[in-house]
């Protein structure tokens, strides 16, 4: 009998104790780690309502605002692998806890902000401190959850982000008509109320987070064995042969076909997302000039809430026919459209319709990619593999925003700038479909 058809056997077996095992660590984590990236997102998305108010102020130009955003990125990247290296050593009761804390603290600090010069330091900060939440938490997903019920769980943790942009919204066109309270600006309150919950929820995680399941003292013995042995069948998919025989062996990993790929496919979603996330309040703005704070909040939630909408549904579609690469690539065509109409049709309601297929195509494919990697990068490669695809992936947030801001500021519209948004989704989704099937990924359950 095949390794795989063990696995299925033994999910038939086991899967009413292990359903249950499983839903008990989804109640006690999921939601918690939903919330932790719901203040990250927002403090990573703040400086787009941010730039309403505080580009006049700051005197930023859009090339300099993109500039901004994107050296963000870039100090993440460049702690982004040190980071999920060191999680594992310290465990992630504190690096995550560490990460929330200090990024919390570089956060407010960016109210401080005088000029462009001052921005660009502090935004280096708060990307030094925030790099590897992410993939820190995507590697700890896969300590308490098996492939087999990973990609809800993962799907239920991107869904944040859309979440985040339709609260955020929001929330960051209230907190901005509070400019002259106390003396601040709305653009200075915008970065203390958002930052501050980082820092709270930072201690609240130290006490709240296991480093992994035999650490939970809310799990019995016996959960402990149900859920070790569920996660121990990965093991028997798991591409084992390339990393246990030697450092090189693991390096091969890292740099085979389908891991480059997905990092070149991710480097596509990436730059989808940090448009969605930067620009898309000016973007509303340029429609709608007279429009106070409060409509754009609201405007620009519209095409998130589209996004939380699809985003279950289309993760219950690949789970029950388990696929997954088409389920990757189709909506970023989707989202490539949706940035194509935006960028050359006139009418208002048609530039609405746009943003909302890049909501939705982008964050559903996104919720589906992190169940790829998995599949191809074996347990001990897991950490530093998961880390590299989404560091080469921030590459795009380094080019995305300036490139945008640049073609923003030489041509005088977005249009430039969104197109070739859209030809960089275009390229991600072309480099997921040629990416050849793993033959031994994770049975469907049944």
């Amino acid at each position: 009998m095949s390794a795989i058809s063990e696995q299925s056997v033994r999910v038939s077996q086991g899967s009413a104790e292990e359903l249950a095992v499983i839903d008990k660590v989804s109640r006690r984590l999921v939601w918690f780690l939903v919330v932790l990236f719901f203040i990250s997102y927002l403090d990573r998305i703040n400086i787009s309502f941010a730039a309403l108010s505080m580009n006049k102020d700051l005197g930023l130009t859009a090339t300099m605002f993109g500039f901004a955003t994107s050296i963000f990125y870039v100090a993440y990247l460049c702690a982004e692998i040190p980071s999920n290296m060191l999680m594992p050593y310290f465990g992630a009761r504190i690096w995550i806890p560490r990460i929330m804390i200090t990024w919390g603290l570089a956060s407010v600090a960016t109210l401080f902000a005088t000029g462009p010069n001052s921005l660009y330091v502090l935004r280096v900060i708060v990307g030094l401190a925030e790099a590897g939440f992410v993939p820190g938490i995507l590697l700890y997903i896969t300590y308490w959850f098996p492939a087999t019920h990973r990609a809800r769980a993962t799907s239920f943790f991107i869904m944040a982000q859309p979440i985040t942009i339709m609260i955020g919204s929001t929330i960051s066109g209230l907190i901005l008509e509070m400019h002259g309270f106390f003396g601040l600006k709305g653009w200075q309150w915008l970065f203390l109320l958002e930052g501050l919950p980082a820092i709270v929820l930072g201690v609240v995680a130290y006490f709240y987070l296991d480093d992994n399941p035999t650490k939970a003292k809310w799990l019995t013995p016996r959960e402990k064995e149900v859920l070790a042995e569920a996660i121990a069948r990965d093991d028997l998919v798991a591409p084992k042969n390339k990393s246990e025989g030697s450092r090189f062996g693991m390096v091969s990993e890292f740099f085979s076909a389908p891991v480059l790929l997905l990092s070149f496919t991710y480097v596509g979603l990436v730059v989808s997302l940090v448009t969605n996330s930067s620009w898309v309040p000016q973007i509303v703005r340029a429609v709608h000039p007279n429009a106070d704070f409060l409509i754009i909040g609201v405007i620009g939630a519209i095409p998130a809430l589209a996004a939380v909408l699809v985003m279950p549904q289309w993760g219950k579609h690949s789970d029950n026919t388990n696929e997954r690469k088409w389920h990757v690539a189709l909506p970023m065509i989707v989202a490539a459209a949706g940035w194509m109409m935006v960028a050359w049709l006139e009418s208002p309601v048609a530039k609405l319709v746009g943003l909302i297929l890049c909501a939705v195509g982008t964050f559903s494919a996104q919720g589906i990619f992190w169940t790829l990697p998995p599949l191809f990068l074996s347990p001990k490669a897991r950490p530093i593999g998961i880390a590299m695809i989404s560091t080469i992936g921030l590459l795009g947030t380094s080019i995305g925003p300036i490139t945008v801001g640049w073609l923003k500021d030489y041509t005088g519209t977005f249009g430039a700038g969104l197109s070739f948004v859209a030809g960089c989704v275009i390229a991600g989704a072309l480099a997921v479909i040629i990416m050849q099937s793993h033959t031994s990924s994770p049975e469907r359950r049944s």
